[in-house]
């Protein structure tokens, strides 16, 4: 066999096979000896099936099998003896042993191939010391306690009718008819603009602005018709940037009544003896975890931005494409989850591209660092991970015992620690700039 590589690119090569075919028919014959002597077949004893019918039935079989092992060993021979670092699958093509650039050597009855793919970059990271991280800072006291009662509270209000306007934080429950506004269908009705005992929150923003902003104000038992115009961008393509007008009928008004801070609110939330001082403290603490958890991801998210704005080198495209079906694959599989009929729904990879190609960068780029710093998760790292999530359970133990009983579980931890040490690592070297973040915007709470 002879082996021969070329450069294509900065990561691509090429590297042309050659297989003599006395060495594939000798190979061919070696197996096909070994399986006669365990085939049965009808009309034979074990191992007395006459090698001629052995090969009639297996033979084509066997050759692939043959074939497809020897150019994947010239292919590992070849790229190991020049300490390639292969990235993805290569992309193998016949070619025939007459053709001008084959090897001098190949007669006409081997077989030729040539093996395209692409090796791992040099990945050198560049200077943090003047790229700047913010890493998010925020408290936990009893305003954001506070807060978050009042948000849990909203969560389990009751509702009351009213004889008063709409107003934010009401639900109404309306009838509604939509016609065109304009053009031949001016004052016919539209699909999807008609419904009767509708109900909605007021301010939620679940409603168009022009929609909301029409029925806010809006007391029971009156009516409203009113112009407005789709957005431009709206999600239902035929009505997007028309002019229509809307009837409005106000059924109901409900204002929320929030269940009052006591013992029974207390044990709802699972303090069994009802008691207000512990329910606080029970949710200090959990804030305090969450809070942490959050700011701990944003650092996380500038420390990786950092490292890839402070790194350049050439990505293997083999390596996205791969990304990129993984993260097509993904949505599908949300979509399905969701109820969404997307098994077979086309989804363009290209949307996937800069997600992709940027995971793969920052994996490579991980993987560097963690290798030339010796950055590699400790035992002792992975139990504390452990044991901090289980403080977040009624018991804790259990937890722990259900994550070491199983490496697939240990190994997602191994990752989060794996990233926090390259984060740490970032950090000691870059400008770090404390920035405070408003608890509700950390929160992801939408109304303040």
């Amino acid at each position: 066999m002879q082996q021969t590589i070329q450069s294509l690119g900065p990561l691509e090569r090429r590297v042309d096979l050659t297989v003599p075919a006395a060495v594939i028919d000798q190979e061919v014959k070696t197996r096909l000896a070994k399986l006669a002597r365990t085939m049965k077949m009808p009309g034979f004893r074990l191992g007395k099936v006459p090698l001629k019918m052995v090969a009639q039935n297996y033979g084509a079989q066997v050759q692939a099998e043959v074939l497809n092992d020897k150019v994947g060993e010239a292919f590992n021979s070849a790229v190991t003896a020049s300490n390639l670092k292969v990235a993805g699958q290569p992309r193998l093509e016949p070619r025939s042993a007459d053709a001008s650039d084959a090897p001098s050597d190949a007669t006409a009855s081997d077989l030729t191939f040539s093996a395209t793919f692409e090796v791992y970059p040099e990945i050198g990271v560049g200077d943090l010391s003047a790229v700047e991280v913010k890493r998010a800072t925020a408290s936990v006291g009893n305003a954001e306690i506070d807060r978050t009662l009042e948000i849990m509270r909203k969560q389990r209000a009751t509702f009351e009718p009213v004889q008063r306007a709409a107003q934010d934080g009401d639900v109404v429950v309306i009838d509604f008819l939509g016609t065109h506004a304009e053009g031949d269908s001016a004052g016919q009705p539209f699909e999807g603009g008609e419904a009767s005992d509708f109900k909605f929150t007021v301010g939620e923003g679940r409603m168009l602005p022009e929609f909301e902003a029409a029925v806010r104000g809006m007391t029971p038992d009156t009516s409203k018709t009113f112009a407005m115009t789709f957005p431009a961008d709206y999600g239902a393509k035929a009505m997007a940037g028309k002019r229509v007008d809307f009837k409005v009928d106000v059924k109901l008004v409900q204002q929320p009544v929030l269940p009052p801070l006591d013992g029974e609110f207390a044990q709802s939330l699972g303090v069994a003896d009802g008691d207000v001082a512990k329910m606080r403290g029970e949710i200090a603490n959990n804030l305090q975890r969450e809070v942490a958890s959050r700011l701990k991801a944003r650092t996380k998210e500038q420390a990786m931005s950092a490292l890839l704005a402070a790194s350049s080198f050439e990505v293997p495209k083999s390596l996205v494409e791969a990304e990129k079906e993984r993260l097509a694959e993904g949505a599908r599989n949300e979509m399905i989850a969701r109820g969404v009929a997307a098994k077979d729904a086309p989804l363009p990879l290209d949307l996937f591209g800069p997600q992709a190609e940027r995971r793969v960068r920052l994996g490579l780029l991980l993987g560097e660092v963690v290798r030339a710093n010796n950055l590699q998760p400790r035992p002792d790292q992975i139990r504390k991970l452990v044991e901090e999530i289980a403080q977040s359970y009624e018991k804790p133990q259990d937890v722990i015992n259900w994550y070491l009983s199983d490496r697939k579980r240990l190994s997602e931890l191994e990752t989060v620690a794996f990233e926090d040490n390259v984060t740490n690592w970032v950090l000691g070297r870059a400008k770090v700039v404390d920035t405070p973040v408003e608890f509700d915007e950390l929160m992801g709470h939408k109304d303040r």
